[in-house]
């Protein structure tokens, strides 16, 4: 049961727009975040995307501290567009990897 209620509208992707949190799990999982989206929740079709604060919500960090902590990382989950404009310029994710619920880019890195 989600509690929270799906962001609609241009006003979800633009209010800090820039700003990217990245939270370390004691697992290892590394989770990154446009801090715009955080808490939100998308829909498309069977597929939900929640971006809870549970799992998202972490620290604003340089760009250099946050590539180089996705660069050591066996699992990510990377959502948002600043965040995965960040991974794809530093060479972690490929763009094809990139897959979008309504106009929200997301990826997931996995370590094999």
């Amino acid at each position: 049961m989600r509690s929270k209620a799906p962001c609609e509208g241009k006003d979800c992707l633009k209010a800090t727009m820039g700003k990217i949190l990245i939270k370390i799990h004691e697992s290892g999982v590394v989770s990154l975040c446009d801090a715009n989206l955080l808490g939100k929740s998308f829909e498309e079709g069977d597929f939900c995307l929640d971006v809870s604060e549970h799992f998202f919500k972490g620290e604003e960090r340089t760009e250099e501290y946050i590539a180089g902590m996705l660069q050591s990382a066996g699992n990510a989950a990377i959502v948002g567009k600043d965040s995965v404009d960040l991974a794809v310029k530093h060479g972690i994710i490929s763009k094809d990897c990139v897959r979008k619920v309504g106009k929200v880019p997301f990826a997931y890195l996995f370590a094999v």
